[in-house]
């Protein structure tokens, strides 16, 4: 039995908890203990594959491709939209406390960085959720799909493949498309759903600098080339799905190399300008 103190039984314990609301709770309360102390990195059982976080009962998880598509110019289709981002919101919760519970002996800074994005993804579910209630829905009225976590899975065994897939891809997508997502809601007089994107959007910039700093002490901690080392994986695992558009100014400020964003656009098809 791992210690009730012990950071990594803490952020398993989230990833865990089924109930939206109560994974929140709990992420904001272990964010809480690490910063003032009453959690350590202790000895504890390796870390164990988890083929799914903790869920509620809805909404119902389909393939990608059955998710329904809706427009933006009905309250339900705004909500859908809204959803469908607080359903990445919860994924980023149980993805951020993933690096901390299965990435062991670290620097500390790793640890203190994934706590804070915990967080502020907790805060992202939550700003999500006030919306869609102002808006007639609650998390779980519409389906949604389980894509995130399987790169979680994929890449559960290596920290350096994990920074490069996780925020790095997953997160980093993010920075491309929502900018267009709040000119559109802006077309539609939605300022309330573009007032939350602006937060998530400075919040991601920042999530993503944090994948890009670890990615690149991974690749010191094993010798390599960071950015020869990220353009062979966009080949070996991401190749046909990276797409435009690429927010280049977002990137860099996430700490993409000009080299890096040069690779993207490539497998993206975009021209160089």
């Amino acid at each position: 039995m791992e210690s009730t103190n012990n950071l990594y039984a803490a952020a398993r314990a989230c990833i865990g908890t089924r109930d939206p609301a109560a994974k929140v709770a709990a992420t904001r309360a272990v964010a809480a203990s690490w910063r003032e102390g009453g959690l350590r990195r202790a000895p504890a059982p390796p870390p164990d594959p988890i083929p799914h976080p903790g869920r509620p009962d809805r909404p119902r998880l389909v393939a990608p491709a059955d998710v329904p598509k809706r427009g933006l110019g009905s309250a339900a289709g705004r909500a859908a939209l809204v959803h469908a981002l607080a359903h990445i919101e919860l994924n980023a919760i149980d993805l951020a406390w993933d690096a901390v519970y299965r990435f062991r002996d670290l620097p500390d800074g790793f640890y203190d960085d994934w706590v804070r994005v915990a967080v502020e993804e907790a805060q992202h579910f939550s700003l999500l959720s006030a919306r869609l209630a102002e808006l007639g829905f609650a998390y779980g009225d519409f389906d949604a799909h389980d894509g995130l976590w399987q790169m979680a899975r994929e890449t559960d065994a290596d920290l350096l493949l994990r920074m490069a897939l996780v925020p790095r891809f997953l997160e980093a997508r993010g920075l491309d498309v929502t900018p267009g997502m709040m000119t559109r809601l802006r077309g539609v007089g939605d300022r309330g759903t573009v007032a939350i994107l602006e937060v998530i959007l400075r919040d991601e910039i920042g999530h993503v600098g944090i994948g890009s700093r670890w990615f690149r002490y991974a690749c010191a901690m094993r010798g390599v080339e960071p950015e020869a080392t990220f353009r062979e994986l966009l080949c070996r695992h991401l190749r046909g799905r990276i797409k435009g558009p690429i927010d280049e100014a977002a990137r860099r400020a996430a700490g993409f190399s000009r080299d890096e964003l040069q690779a993207l656009k490539r497998e993206a098809g975009i021209p160089s300008g």
